[in-house]
C-alpha cells in the first residue's frame, strides 16, 4: 500500500471535521437531531445532540479504519491501482461530511430537499467509482466481488470494464433524476440502483457461462 501515514491522517481529519463544526455551533443545536431519513425524504429517526455530534463521526471512523485495514491485509492490493486505493481512503470521509452536513443543516432550521441532495451525491459517487472500476485489479476487498469474478481474472477484468460504463451512465441518470417530482424520485432512485448494480452481476454470470461452454 503506497499511501503515506500523512494521507491516512488527513482523511481521518476530514472525516471528523463535522465533529469540530458541531462543537463550534453546539449552543445553537437542538437537543434532538435527525440522523436518518425514509424513502419519502422525511426524518424518521432522531438522536440526542451528543450522539449526533460525537458518536456518528466516530462510528464512520471505525468503518474507515476497517476498510483501510482490510485493504492492507489483502496481499493482492500490492499491485492495486493507486487511484483505486485513494478511493478507498476517501469515500468514508466524503460520506461523513455529506451525511453530517444534512443533519446540521436541518437541525439549524434550514429547508433542505434531502432526496435531491442524496440523488445528486450518490450519482456523483457512482460516476466517480465507475471511472475507477476498470482500473481495479482482482482482489477480495475492493470491487465487484462475486464468485465468478473472484475465480476468473478474465471475468473480473471484463465485468469491471462493463460495470465502469454502466455506473457512469447510471450515475448521470441518478443525478438527472433529482429533477423529478418529489413523489416519484425515491422510486426512480431505487429502480436505477437495482438496474446498474444488477447488470454487472448478470454480465459476469453470462461471461462465466460462455467460458464454461468453451
Amino acid at each position: 500500500m503506497k499511501h503515506t501515514k500523512l494521507n491516512i491522517i488527513l482523511s481521518c481529519i476530514v472525516l471528523l471535521s463535522p465533529m469540530i463544526f458541531g462543537m463550534i455551533v453546539w449552543n445553537k443545536l437542538p437537543e434532538s437531531m435527525p440522523i436518518h431519513w425514509g424513502v419519502n425524504g422525511e426524518a424518521d429517526r432522531w438522536s440526542s445532540k451528543p450522539f449526533a455530534v460525537f458518536v456518528l463521526p466516530l462510528l464512520i471512523l471505525a468503518i474507515h479504519g476497517i476498510c483501510i485495514f482490510a485493504s492492507r491485509k489483502d496481499f493482492r492490493d500490492k499491485k492495486q491501482s493507486p487511484k483505486v486505493m485513494g478511493l478507498v481512503l476517501w469515500i468514508c470521509p466524503l460520506l461523513s461530511v455529506m451525511a453530517n452536513s444534512l443533519t446540521y443543516a436541518i437541525s439549524l432550521g434550514k429547508e433542505i430537499n434531502v432526496l435531491f441532495v442524496v440523488s445528486l451525491t450518490m450519482g456523483a459517487l457512482f460516476v466517480l467509482i465507475g471511472n475507477y472500476l476498470p482500473k481495479c485489479q482482482q482482489n477480495r476487498t475492493v470491487g465487484i466481488r462475486i464468485i465468478w469474478t473472484l475465480k476468473n481474472e478474465a471475468n473480473w477484468n471484463a465485468t469491471h470494464r462493463f460495470a465502469g460504463k454502466v455506473w457512469v451512465i447510471g450515475g448521470l441518470l441518478l443525478m438527472a433524476s433529482s429533477l423529478l417530482p418529489y413523489s416519484i424520485l425515491p422510486w426512480a432512485m431505487i429502480a436505477l440502483l437495482v438496474v446498474f448494480i444488477g447488470l454487472p452481476v448478470l454480465y459476469s454470470y453470462k461471461f462465466y457461462r460462455k467460458e464454461r461452454q468453451r
